[in-house]
């Protein structure tokens, strides 16, 4: 008999943002909230307060991330972006240049014959978003 698929979550690894990404993307984004947080407490191996683990959904998609325990020597990278689809080009606009406040665009919003308006931006957090005009 065949299992039931397993679901696949978007995954990100903070150094100690996790809930300021996280309260920022939903503040962004209709239908988005913050759906749970465990911290970690005294005597753990994260700081004490910091997000051990927790799940935050953006138009029905449910995103996991951590406050990592441990520094490590990479961060995210523009081979992996989050892709927005935008109704309108004042929900473009608005997601474009809120994400990229503090972060680094990478393609600005344009024509770019695939679409009739589409971006490319790192956040100041460092996750890479695609922005899409339907």
């Amino acid at each position: 008999m065949p299992t039931a698929p397993r679901k696949v979550t978007t995954f990100l690894m903070f150094q100690g943002q996790a809930e300021e990404a996280m309260t920022c993307y939903t503040s962004l984004f209709d239908d988005a909230e913050i759906l749970t947080i465990d911290r970690w407490g005294a005597n753990s191996p994260g700081t004490e307060g910091s997000v051990r683990i927790a799940t935050f959904s953006l138009g029905g998609q449910q995103v996991m991330c951590i406050d990592s325990t441990v520094q490590h020597a990479f961060t995210f990278t523009p081979s992996i972006s989050l892709y927005a689809q935008c109704d309108t080009e004042a929900e473009i606009d608005r997601l474009y240049a809120a994400l990229s406040d503090g972060g680094q665009p990478l393609m600005p919003l344009s024509d770019y014959g695939f679409s009739t308006k589409f971006g490319w931006t790192n956040d100041r957090f460092g996750v890479s978003w695609q922005l899409n005009l339907v």
